[in-house]
């Protein structure tokens, strides 16, 4: 007979009620701002967003010169701390890993709030300000980036720092780990990307991963294969080519073609590439998926769930961990954002170097029998700038099949410029640019079929 591997269990004493409520509290309450989806004036919603959008609200006309203000400051600061490093920076751990940066990030904070000030203020160059490059981003997206990461941060310890994970973790894992080759407790983290937002999974996937929660190969399979816009921004997309009746087969469009690229590309460079080893070199131990003999993946994920909260000796320090995300979300991605965003739309809007890029899909929407293959190939590789921008290309369009389909590809390719791929390549997650971009045709190349099967089927 085979000899079974056990896991070492946790220790006794545990199910204490403090530690039961301390537990149930905090995770119930991070499950429902996150992914408890909301109806609200007939529009699709989470408390998270809703949270969100009341804040941008609130703060008006305010908000463009407090983002705008948020940006100058961090670039100002960055520049003293990491060119002069006077002692207020050097002499504060917080203040050196908000502001003291390479010299290549340097200069895209200082771009950021160059961009940032043109076009608030409509500077310089028309091309660099008009409402489709510099005005697009810092008018819609930053906005709402902005009140997001706030909330966003203050409220991610109520999903990391109270058990959550270690429990939907141990009870996962056999799911996780055979579809997908990731630990069960991504499935939180996969799941509020994809149905919340995709910005904020990233900021979660990329928390953990300095954490030692993942590897390098599973922080960057969760980040470029889950972390697609939510479902509410989707119908957005879906609304403005004028066919938010479809929906239904449009998200199942969206999640299966998702599902099916993160099943496939995994094992494909450059993810593939990537080794099974934490931030710090060190290898995994995955006893911690392991059930003890007597015990059921429940009531283990609950022990560990227990054992988590039982080390945690005031509210204050998590508090404070939560003040800290939100300024690392903001100080470190709002001027990435604006500046790498504004770049891609400039090359979008003056040069034709997205519509060379697309020429090669021209044969390939012909073989799959998409009307009007010329005009929806110039809409494929576009995405990578900006998301929204494909389905602005084809909202003219008179085939509904071409529009479903670039709309649904748009929200798939995942990666764009102006937003998540910003956001990955601001955070410590082991990508860079040029794998993002081989990421993205990856993830057209396998989902558009998928997605023009299901419109053939609709349409």
């Amino acid at each position: 007979m085979t000899e079974q591997i056990l896991a070492p269990a946790p220790p006794k004493g545990l199910n204490t009620t403090r530690n039961i409520l301390l537990f149930a509290i905090p995770s119930l309450l991070g499950l429902i701002f996150f992914l408890a989806p909301l109806t609200v004036d007939g529009q699709f919603t989470f408390p998270l967003a809703l949270m969100a959008k009341g804040l941008k609200g609130l703060l008006g006309d305010a908000i463009l010169p407090t983002v705008t203000s948020v940006i100058c400051a961090t670039a100002l600061i960055s520049c003293l701390a990491t060119l002069i490093q006077p002692k207020w920076v050097s002499g504060s751990a917080l203040m050196t890993r908000l502001f003291v940066v390479t010299k290549p990030w340097l200069l895209i904070r200082i771009f950021g709030a160059v961009f940032t000030l043109m076009a608030l203020n409509q500077w310089g160059p028309e091309i660099i300000w008009s409402g489709d490059t510099g005005g697009l981003v810092l008018n819609d997206l930053l906005p709402s980036l902005f009140v997001t990461f706030f909330f966003a941060g203050l409220l991610l310890p109520l999903l990391l720092n109270f058990g959550l994970l270690e429990l939907l973790g141990t009870l996962l894992s056999k799911v996780m780990r055979p579809l997908f080759r990731l630990p069960g407790r991504s499935a939180i983290d996969c799941l509020s990307s994809w149905l919340g937002d995709g910005t904020v999974g990233i900021m979660l996937t990329s928390q953990q991963y300095e954490e030692k929660k993942y590897t390098e190969r599973e922080a960057a399979v969760v980040a470029t294969m889950f972390s697609i816009v939510g479902i509410s921004f989707s119908l957005v997309v879906l609304t403005q080519v004028g066919l938010e009746n479809y929906f239904v087969p449009f998200y199942g469009a969206i999640c299966l073609s998702g599902v099916v690229a993160a099943m496939v590309l995994q094992h494909l460079p450059p993810l593939s590439y990537k080794k099974d080893r934490y931030i710090d070199g060190s290898t995994p131990n995955r006893d911690d998926e392991l059930v003890p003999a007597g015990m059921s993946a429940s009531q283990y994920g609950f022990q560990l769930a227990l054992q988590r909260v039982n080390k945690i000796d005031n509210l204050g320090g998590v508090a404070k961990q939560g003040l800290h995300n939100a300024l690392d979300m903001v100080i470190g991605i709002l001027p990435v954002v604006m500046a790498v965003g504004t770049i891609g739309l400039v090359i979008a809007e003056a040069t034709p170097l997205f519509s060379w890029l697309g020429a090669p899909f021209v044969p390939v929407l012909e073989l799959l029998q998409v009307p009007l293959a010329d005009q929806a190939a110039q809409a494929v590789m576009v995405g990578f700038t900006d998301m929204y921008v494909p389905s602005i290309l084809v909202t003219g369009l008179e085939s509904e099949m071409t529009r479903f389909i670039i709309a649904a590809l748009s929200v798939t390719q995942l990666i764009f410029m102006s937003e998540t791929g910003s956001v990955i390549l601001s955070s410590k997650l082991p990508l860079n640019i040029f794998e993002l971009m081989a990421i993205f045709i990856l993830r057209t190349l396998i989902t558009l079929p998928i997605i023009v099967l299901v419109a053939h089927w609709v349409f």
